[in-house]
């Protein structure tokens, strides 16, 4: 089976140039797969296990590996960031799923954060429909009561 190699995340906030991580940081571990697949479904290993150790990758500066970590803490298991596919019956396909899966995880992970939201008030108009509205849904709930005995 030909190799994949090295894996490219494509460039974006964070990463102007994209990334290259080597595929020596990659580890994959394949397994039988659950679901359709026929009577290969039980002799073939088409379920793909991507696992990349953000702490020992050579390919993230300092600042990337921090802010990596610090993004996905919920995802990793010590410093090892792990992703399964096994959506494809095919082996093949379920690698490049798992490194597309990958990829984007990481791509999003070293996006720095959006900027600060600056606070802003309503403008006068917005204030003044605003209250002319509830004034308006007020008047047509007080009309809802039960008809008073006319004298």
């Amino acid at each position: 089976m030909a190799d994949l190699g090295d894996l490219q995340v494509p460039p974006g906030p964070g990463i102007p140039g994209g990334l290259v991580i080597p595929a020596a940081d990659l580890v994959e571990r394949f397994s039988r797969a659950s679901g359709p697949g026929g009577q290969g479904v039980n002799t073939t290993d088409s379920r793909v296990q991507l696992s990349l150790d953000l702490a020992a990758s050579t390919a993230l500066t300092d600042a990337h590996r921090q802010r990596a970590l610090r993004r996905l803490e919920i995802r990793l298991v010590g410093t090892t960031l792990t992703v399964d596919a096994s959506e494809h019956r095919s082996q093949r396909r379920n690698r490049v799923a798992a490194r597309e899966r990958l990829a984007a995880l990481l791509r999003e992970a070293l996006a720095p954060p959006p900027p600060a939201r600056r606070p802003t008030r309503p403008t006068k108009g917005s204030q003044r429909r605003r209250l002319e509205a509830k004034r308006q849904r007020s008047a047509t709930k007080a009309r809802r009561g039960r008809p008073r005995a006319e004298d």
